[in-house]
């Protein structure tokens, strides 16, 4: 059973074994054990992550979900955790995120690097780099956040939901639902909300980046109507992949800032996060292809209850201090909680026969 559980997990490892490695070359034995503790970190704190992506690809073909897996991982560790950065950092600085043809022409020539771009920034000037990002918390999470509060919206006030696991509180929401653009109306509602406790110039950045949140993710559902795919339940092909990576991208907000506290080297960063971001994907796959989710009926109710303290979190930390730390703990007691409780009716509805 071992055996065939690890066989999802071969490619995870190798990435973990070349990542470690490069970590060794970048920076010796604390290199190593930084890069370890970020993939730990990112692995423990977004299995709920796994889960709800294993939602959405249990309705995907093999195609797909193997493009999710090769080309999702590429914009998972370059895109979010590397280039998202630094594109944040160069429009907050007025600069450009990558070197540009002047600047490779010129250290040709002259073999002077002119220090203007994000990634030279980054190498050169670690602590002015992360300044920089921290700076963007309030629109990072903001964004992050709303987007997240939409999916939570999205799975649980489903008019059509008939299985419930907290049932009062999800039939209720359930009902809600019915309501034109419910999800909608109380995410503006809690945008708003938020944003009238917060100093004047933070709370027009807290709108706006919430505001783009929703806009976002009402294109990505619109997008799979005009793409032909089948309902947003669903959420196949093009329109289900770049939901997926939007989706990761909001997960990773918080552990690409939060990795600062670790390491300011930006290789290290993209090399640990990049590593817990495979093994995510790896328990993607094992639930898909296991069939866990309707094994454990209420593991994907948790997983997104999960989300939806996530987005809480999110949403509030401009105002309060929630260490990452307990917003893990609290999406791993909520997953672990549906699991056991799926497990305990499972086994009771077995001593019936």
């Amino acid at each position: 059973m071992l055996c065939v559980m690890l066989r999802y997990f071969h490619t995870s490892f190798a990435v973990t074994a070349i990542g470690l490695g490069l970590a060794w070359v970048i920076g010796g034995w604390a290199g190593l054990w930084v890069t370890f503790n970020l993939a730990l970190l990112e692995t423990s704190l977004s299995f709920d992550n796994a889960v709800v992506n294993a939602s959405i690809l249990k309705h995907w073909d093999e195609k797909w979900r193997r493009r999710f897996l090769l080309w999702g991982m590429l914009v998972a560790v370059f895109g979010m955790r590397l280039l998202f950065p630094l594109v944040i950092v160069g429009v907050i600085a007025q600069a450009s995120p990558l070197p540009g043809p002047i600047s490779l022409y010129e250290w040709a020539v002259n073999g002077h690097w002119p220090a203007s771009d994000v990634l030279t920034m980054a190498v050169m000037r670690p602590d002015h780099y992360a300044a920089t990002l921290t700076s963007a918390h309030i629109e990072v999470t903001a964004f992050g956040g709303a987007f997240l509060m939409m999916v939570f919206w999205a799975f649980f006030l489903n008019r059509e939901k008939r299985e419930h696991w907290i049932k009062p509180l999800e039939a209720g929401l359930a009902h809600i639902g019915r309501l034109n653009m419910a999800a909608a109306i109380l995410s503006l509602a809690v945008l708003l909300a938020l944003a009238s406790e917060l100093p004047e110039h933070e709370a027009y950045r807290f709108l706006s980046a919430g505001l783009w949140g929703v806009v976002v993710y009402a294109v990505v559902e619109s997008l799979g109507a005009l793409l032909g795919d089948d309902g947003a339940a669903a959420k196949t092909g093009w329109s289900g992949f770049i939901y997926l990576e939007l989706l990761d991208a909001s997960f990773s907000f918080d552990g690409v800032l939060g990795a600062f506290a670790l390491t300011k080297n930006i290789f290290l960063i993209v090399i640990g996060l990049g590593v817990g971001a495979m093994f995510v994907r790896s328990f993607t796959i094992l639930l898909v292809e296991k069939g866990t989710l309707s094994t454990l009926r209420y593991l994907e109710h948790g997983a997104f209850w999960a989300i939806g303290s996530l987005a809480a979190v999110m949403l509030l930390a401009p105002l309060l201090d929630v260490p990452e730390a307990l917003t893990g703990g609290i999406a791993a007691v909520l997953i672990i909680a549906a699991a056991l409780h799926s497990w305990w009716l499972n086994r009771r509805e077995a001593d019936r026969k």
